[in-house]
Formats: C-alpha cells, structure tokens, sequence
C-alpha cells in the first residue's frame, strides 16, 4: 500500500505525509478522534467559519516543522533522519490529549489534568502500539533529549505550533489582521548554541508575529461573546457534574457520564489506564448530545443553561480594566437571584466574574533569540529598535462578569 500520501490543505496547498510511521499514526484511531474536536472550541459563536479541527492543525504544524527542519539542515545544522522523523511525530501528537472544546472544558472533566500530561500518556500507548518507535519524538515533546532546539521548535515563544494556530485561526475566523508570514520566520531560522534562533533581518517579521498574537487574543481567542459561551459551556458541564454526583439521573453518553461521577485527578490516570481509554472515546459531540438532551431536563438551571447554548441566547458581558468591587458584583447576584428564583447557592451558575490576561511575549526562561550579524545572540527585544515588542512583554489585564441579558442592571 502506498502510504506517503498527500493531503490537500486550505491554508498550505498541498502538505505531505513523509513516511509509513507517520501515515500510520494519523490512520490510528488516537488521532482519528481529533477530527471530531474543535480548534477553538466555541469560537464559531462568533465567527461562523472556525469550524475548524484539532486534525487540521496538527497535519498544518507537522508541515510547518518538515520546512523547518529543511532550513535548518540547508544551513548546514546535522539532523539525522531519525531526528528529522521524530520532530514530525512529537509535533503531530502536541495536542493527542486534548478533550472536548479544547481548552473550554479543560478544568470541568478533570481536576488538575491538563492536556499536555494526557498527550503525553496517549504518546505513550502510541510507542507500545508501534513498538516503541516514538521514544525520540517522546524526548523531544518533553524536552529531554540533549539537542534541545528540537523541543524548541514544539514548544517555545517561536514554535511551529504557535506558527500553525495563528495561520489557520485568521484564516478561518477571516480575521486577517492575524496572518503572519510564517514562511518568511522559518526561512530566517538557525541554531546557536544547540539553541533556536531567528536570524537578524527577521526582526520585523517577529514583531509582526507578535502583535499579530496579541490581536488574535483579543479579538479571537478572548473576544468578550466567546468567554460568555465558553463560561457558559462550562457551568452546565459543572451543573450536570453536580447533579450526577448527587444521585440524579442524568441522560448522556457512557463517556461522558463517567467523567461527571467522579473526581478523576492525574494520580487516577496513572493508576488505571482504562480511564485513558474512556477519555480518548470522548469528543465535542458527546457534549453536544449532553447539551441537547438536557435541555428539557427537570433541572431548571440546567435546562436554562442549555437551551440559551443552543438557541445561542450567551450571557451578557462587561469587562473592565481594573477588579470589580464586591458591592456591584452582589448587586447583579441579588438581582439574578431574584429574578429567577434560586437559591444563592445555584447563583454562580448564571452570574460568572473571572479575569483574563494576554502577553504576547513572555521572555522569562524562553525568549525568541536574534543571531546578530556580528554572530551575538540577543533577545529579540534588546535586538530591536522598535519600541513595540518591549510593549509586547507586558501583560495585560483584564476583568470580566456575564449574567443573562434578562436581568436588568
């Protein structure tokens, strides 16, 4: 069977799968499942066209890498074939671990388990399906192998991932402003030092990524009506946990309703590994399903939740530059209490205040280094004479509280 295929993507052209390894594992069933989560979760609320999959990005990054990894060897840096494949597997399986809605409900299906420490277990029960062939691209994801640009260019503040996301986010969004020239960074990348470094006459190029990074925050991934979605998203998952735990029975899949019985914490993942293979059979539709299945559930709070998620009636939200103060948050929660007639301890279901922030360049132990043309390495900040991607490091702020447009304030 010929298995070095090629794949036609809307942002690249054609991408290549380079070898039979790596054409298995995106035939394997782990991987399959990305296709059945989001990008970016409930972003489509907003923009109708991010519909967009975690299979698309992760096919666009490991092409990313395969052009990084050419350049870098066209500047006469030894990468071995071996090396060359490993790098494309730890990319493809940067986000194996993701669950539903992506980073949405990271912290409603389990307690401290984030998706990196999952990617890594489903990396692991990859090496054994394929007979400990991913090793390599295991030290390179977790930055143990002693060349380390390599796990740079997986994970860094100039990392093809990051590359990938923005590409593909502006281009489904049609957010335009967030395109960067990718092609250009990948061309100017080199090695110094066994570190990654972007050449000198890539400065304006970084700096073009990196406000194209903080407007993308802004106007994509912290846009103020897709925190109300994903807020909302979250309390009924957390409302439907409630209700489990407390002996209501509750329609869903099996999948899904395991996960909300129980308090499951990285320790239990470890322990059993049949807990591994439950999450790995759940996606975006098992909570869809859950969602509309309960909208007619007894449960008031629940139903109202999820008929407003899918009737895309989102939650009215303010946000401000500074904490709001505790009289004007009990204000709206005596109205909101009020107005549906619950207890003040289901509240927090329907009132929700939180803070997000947004630093484009966090240079603290990763910084994006600049190979002078005198053959110093510098950050890329000190490198610059604009005063911009110095602004860039600074994190900014900002508070936010959603409750139903019903509730007059």
């Amino acid at each position: 069977m010929n298995k070095k295929k090629i794949i036609n993507d809307p942002v690249y052209g054609f991408i290549t799968v380079p070898s039979e390894l790596l054409y298995d594992i995106i035939e394997h069933p782990y991987f399959q499942r990305l296709r059945r989560i989001k990008q970016l979760g409930l972003t489509e609320m907003v923009y109708p066209g991010a519909l967009h999959t975690r299979f698309h990005h992760a096919l666009g990054a490991m092409h990313l890498m395969s052009m990084a990894l050419d350049t870098l060897r066209s500047k006469n840096n030894e990468i071995n074939d071996t090396e060359y494949e490993a790098s494309l597997i730890a990319i493809l399986l940067h986000d194996i671990g993701h669950g539903p809605f992506s980073h949405a409900l990271e912290t409603a299906i389990f307690k401290e388990v984030h998706h990196e420490h999952l990617s890594l277990h489903i990396m692991q029960l990859l090496n054994k399906a394929f007979g400990g062939k991913l090793e390599l691209a295991m030290q390179i994801f977790t930055g143990t192998y002693h060349r380390k640009f390599f796990h740079q260019l997986v994970s860094s503040q100039l990392d093809v991932d990051r590359l990938d996301y923005l590409n593909r986010d502006s281009f489904y969004t049609g957010v335009y402003e967030g395109k960067i020239g990718a092609d250009r960074l990948i061309k100017m990348l080199d090695v110094a030092n066994d570190q990654l470094v972007v050449e000198e006459k890539a400065i304006y190029s970084i700096e073009n990524f990196l406000v194209s990074r903080r407007l993308m925050y802004w106007q994509v991934y912290l846009h103020k009506t897709v925190i109300s979605a994903e807020n909302m998203v979250l309390r009924t998952v957390q409302r439907a946990r409630e209700l489990v735990q407390a002996g209501v029975e509750l329609p869903g899949s099996p999948c899904l309703l395991y996960f909300l019985e129980s308090d499951l914490t990285l320790e239990n993942f470890e322990a059993d590994h049949t807990i591994l293979e439950r999450f790995i059979a759940l996606d975006d539709h098992d909570v869809w399903s859950g969602i509309k299945l309960w909208a007619t559930h007894p449960d008031k709070i629940l139903s109202f939740l999820s008929t407003n998620i899918l009737n895309r009636r989102l939650f009215k939200v303010i946000i401000a530059n500074k904490p709001y103060d505790e009289e004007f948050l009990l204000g709206i929660s005596e109205l909101v209490q009020e107005h549906y007639q619950i207890p003040a301890e289901d509240v927090k279901y329907l009132m929700i205040s939180g803070k997000i922030s947004n630093n484009a360049y966090q240079a603290e132990g990763q910084s994006i280094d600049v190979l002078t043309k005198a053959g110093y390495v510098v950050d890329v900040a000190d490198a610059s004479d604009l005063p911009n991607i110095r602004a860039l490091r600074d994190k900014v702020e900002k508070y936010y509280v959603c409750y139903p447009k019903e509730v007059a304030h």
